[in-house]
């Protein structure tokens, strides 16, 4: 992920997106082009609402809550002290950690990237929930010009979103396999 997003550059070889080096864009344009869900939540000190609109600074109020209602976040925002004016403390420490990572869904699906990033991104939500997300970023790739690069342990991630599978040991490519033939296997 740090060389999709040329955090680092490749010493060898190249990454393409659509066909393009990314070496040919940008830093910041190329960015613009990724939305990321991770495991350890970002959230800063701010209101829930800023929050979510973090990824798409000039989100109208209905955007902000069709994003909220689309991550199933809405109803716990409505119930928390002052809804979507509630306050994420410093340490982000007065939700959950699901409730975190519904909030960075929202941000992600208010931001609408084309490639989405999912490190772990539902491993705070029960079974159910997961299920309902991971319908959420099926929906998500449907759409021809939008991707997901998911890393996760849970294999039902893998088999409800996944085209291809790859497993990576020590920065190395391991396997590389479509997911329904590799399943196949297993």
């Amino acid at each position: 992920v740090k060389l999709l997003m040329r955090f680092y550059d490749l010493n060898g070889g190249s990454i393409k997106v659509d066909g393009y080096d990314i070496k040919d864009f940008n830093r910041s344009s190329l960015r613009e082009m990724f939305g990321m869900v991770l495991q350890d939540t970002w959230l800063y000190n701010a209101s829930i609402r800023d929050n979510i609109r973090y990824g798409k600074l000039d989100a109208s109020e209905e955007e902000i809550q069709g994003a909220a209602r689309a991550a199933y976040a809405h109803h716990f925002i409505e119930t928390q002290p002052g809804g979507y004016d509630m306050e994420i403390n410093e340490e982000s420490n007065n939700i959950s950690q699901g409730q975190k990572q519904l909030l960075t869904i929202a941000r992600a699906i208010l931001a609408d990237p084309k490639i989405l990033i999912l490190d772990e991104a539902t491993s705070g939500l029960d079974p159910v929930m997961r299920d309902e997300i991971l319908d959420i970023f099926n929906d998500f790739t449907r759409d021809e010009s939008h991707a997901i690069l998911i890393s996760s342990h849970i294999v039902s991630d893998l088999e409800k979103i996944c085209d291809y599978v790859a497993f990576l040991h020590k920065g190395n490519l391991v396997l590389f396999e479509e997911k329904d033939r590799l399943l196949e296997k297993y």
